[in-house]
């Protein structure tokens, strides 16, 4: 029986093995050129295919997520933020808090690493599996009122929704009306149990109320928010005033 390599490739592209397909000429020659055995050429096949599946969905999953930038934890400093300890950002980097649907709360004043570390912990949960979607305070509000009636908003709420991992980034920084607490309590009250949360905000729960009005609904939240959560205090100055960059030179430019 005599087959060719694209009649082999066709059949592969069927079985939806797109990647093993378009690389089979390779692995044919190198079989030969190695003289593979039987067993060795499929786990050949098979790695590859697994392994660029894999790949994929990290893709898929990171344009999923839509981080506005990314950085690992590998690149957050522990030097600069000493209410953080080795062990403790290891122990956050297993992710053990994520497979029992816990929350992460990061409260301390801006600029000190707080959305630096939620984007690494969305990063290492993404290779691992998890589905993240990450937004803001300021965009999730306009979304949640618009959710009714525009299509982009539906998908986008859809898409947080269906999350493992939601990160709320800069939680309570202005203050909402009746409509915007409401709208926000029924997100939370869907996620409860369901996904884990990391919110990062400059402002603690105690002060949460004044912003949101509402006391009734401020409990609410609070109790699903904090029920299966570990609140984090972070402390320092400002990484982005301590190595901010200026326009001018250090010494006063000549006339």
């Amino acid at each position: 029986m005599s087959l060719s390599t694209e009649s082999l490739q066709r059949q592969f592209h069927q079985l939806r093995m797109a990647e093993t397909s378009k690389r089979l000429p390779l692995f044919l020659r190198e079989a030969e050129a190695q003289s593979w055995t039987y067993q060795e050429f499929l786990h050949e096949l098979l790695t590859y295919e697994e392994k660029r599946r894999e790949e994929k969905m990290i893709e898929k999953h990171l344009k999923w997520a839509r981080f506005p930038y990314q950085k690992t934890l590998e690149e957050f400093d522990l030097a600069e933020q000493p209410s953080l300890s080795q062990r403790q950002l290891k122990q956050l980097k297993e992710l053990s808090w994520l497979e029992q649907t816990f929350n992460l709360i990061f409260l301390g004043p801006p600029g000190i690493g707080k959305t630096h570390l939620a984007i690494g912990l969305g990063l290492e949960a993404i290779h691992k599996g998890f589905r993240v979607s990450f937004i803001s305070m300021g965009e999730l509000v306009p979304l949640l009122k618009t959710e009714e009636y525009v299509r982009k908003s539906q998908l986008s709420m859809k898409r947080i929704r269906q999350a493992d991992l939601v990160i709320i980034d800069d939680l309570m920084y202005m203050a909402m009306d009746q409509q915007e607490a409401n709208l926000f309590f029924h997100l939370i009250n869907h996620l409860y149990e369901r996904s884990s949360v990391i919110l990062t905000s400059n402002k603690g729960p105690e002060e949460w109320g004044e912003l949101i009005g509402d006391q009734g609904i401020t409990t609410a939240i609070l109790d699903r928010l904090l029920h299966r959560s570990e609140v984090v205090h972070l402390n320092g100055g400002s990484h982005r005033i301590k190595y901010r960059k200026s326009l001018f030179q250090a010494k006063s430019a000549q006339t």
